[in-house]
């Protein structure tokens, strides 16, 4: 089958415009033409990976790493750590809540229950995003959030906030856009969780004490 990359282009486009929730509109399209909400084409997994190494590139070279094993360290990690398995295992967990504690009983009616490759195709989409916040937008602001002031802790956890509230959301959207699941703002819950850590961050700002975020992270990997 040949690569679909106008497509997948369409669907990066839809994700980065006002209505996101228009990327699962296919999903549903591909349930009545071809019987199940997962891709069928590796396109969008396979612009990602190649964003992944792209992004893995950049960060070396902005940090300066020299050695070839440097890179391949940092590729390995942004995709096999960051976007694999990290999806590997929101989709298990998404999937499990979905259809323990969501599924819609219908008398009269096929049971449906959510793919574990639909939870994985959700993560991609979410992921996306969170790459380009905190690859992306945090690569240009490096000068910024890498600073000792408060203001560059702030401006660090902030990016961070919007990175993963922006990663849950389209998850919620990808399990509110399938018919038979109900109480889909359970995969919003995170995102209270996050604003209350960065409350607490700013409440920490005030006795002298900054958590950084983007230096905390960035420490590990150089």
């Amino acid at each position: 089958k040949q690569l679909d990359f106008e497509s997948a282009c369409d669907q990066i486009v839809t994700l980065l415009s006002m209505n996101p929730n228009q990327v699962y509109k296919t999903a549903y399209y591909r349930k009545q033409t071809k019987n199940q909400w997962a891709r069928d084409d590796p396109t969008f997994a396979m612009m990602q990976l190649f964003f992944s190494t792209m992004g893995s590139i950049a960060y070396g070279l902005a940090f300066e790493v020299r050695s070839f094993w440097g890179f391949v360290g940092l590729w390995s990690n942004a995709v096999f750590l960051h976007w694999l398995l990290f999806g590997a295992v929101m989709a298990t967990v998404g999937m499990v809540i979905a259809n323990n504690h969501m599924l819609v009983k219908r008398t009269h009616s096929v049971e449906q229950r959510v793919e574990w490759l639909y939870a994985f195709d959700i993560h991609c989409n979410a992921y996306f995003l969170l790459f380009m916040v905190l690859y992306v937008g945090q690569l240009f602001l490096l000068p910024i959030v890498l600073g000792r002031s408060h203001f560059a802790a702030a401006a660090s956890n902030i990016l961070y906030l919007v990175g993963f509230s922006t990663y849950f959301y389209i998850s919620h959207l990808g399990y509110r856009s399938l018919p038979f699941l109900k109480n889909t703002e359970c995969f919003l819950y995170p995102v209270v969780v996050a604003v209350i850590l960065l409350a607490s961050s700013f409440l920490l700002g005030i006795f002298s004490v900054k958590v950084n975020l983007s230096r905390i992270i960035l420490d590990v990997y150089f």
